[in-house]
């Protein structure tokens, strides 16, 4: 089914491109950086996002034969068009050590198991807890945003080595991690990929 596209987003991005040349980036790069930029009206994000084309490639494939997706906060989920969400937000609870977005993450993992793709917009403590997980995800979305522990938890992630999209400075946010999820979501799949 194809994604009916309103005008006014057209001239969004139309515009976009003419501030921002995006044209020598790989497909599934472009429609990332494109669409968090254009989620957060942001062109820093342009210099500020670390992909990587052969990562974007293996989740676009897994994330439309249907590997889960999980979200740290509602925000996210409802961000997200076109597909479902897990989000144990609401089932978990604090304690020593370990906050109540942690606590999530570890919820939603015991459900999905490995292999989902795993977008976090909101707590640096969900994306630290992820991190110490055998997930195996297909990707992770870390883009959590705040002065105490984003720069810090998506450096972490990015020394992990999992298959990621961060980015460097202390942005990010709900919106933004919705819309380098939905930019997978939004791309054609490939006569390689049905096969």
């Amino acid at each position: 089914m194809n994604r009916v596209v309103h005008p006014i987003e057209q001239e969004s991005f139309r515009r976009l491109r003419a501030r921002l040349d995006t044209s020598y980036l790989p497909p599934l790069t472009r429609a990332v950086v494109e669409r968090v930029i254009h989620s957060a009206a942001d062109l820093e994000y342009a210099t500020d996002l670390v992909t990587d084309e052969g990562d974007l490639v293996t989740a676009h494939a897994a994330l439309h034969a249907g590997a889960p997706v999980v979200v740290d906060v509602e925000m996210v989920a409802a961000g997200i068009t076109r597909r479902e969400t897990v989000c144990r937000l609401r089932d978990a609870s604090s304690g020593p050590g370990l906050t109540r977005s942690a606590h999530a993450v570890r919820l939603a993992y015991e459900q999905v198991g490995p292999g989902a793709l795993w977008v976090i917009g909101c707590a640096p403590t969900a994306l630290e807890e992820l991190l110490t997980l055998d997930a195996s995800p297909a990707l992770v979305i870390g883009l959590p945003v705040g002065f105490v522990g984003a720069a810090e938890s998506k450096a972490a992630l990015r020394e992990s080595g999992l298959p990621a999209v961060s980015n460097v400075s202390e942005k990010g946010g709900s919106a933004v991690a919705a819309a380098a999820l939905n930019a997978l979501l939004y791309h054609p799949v490939s006569p390689e990929e049905t096969s």
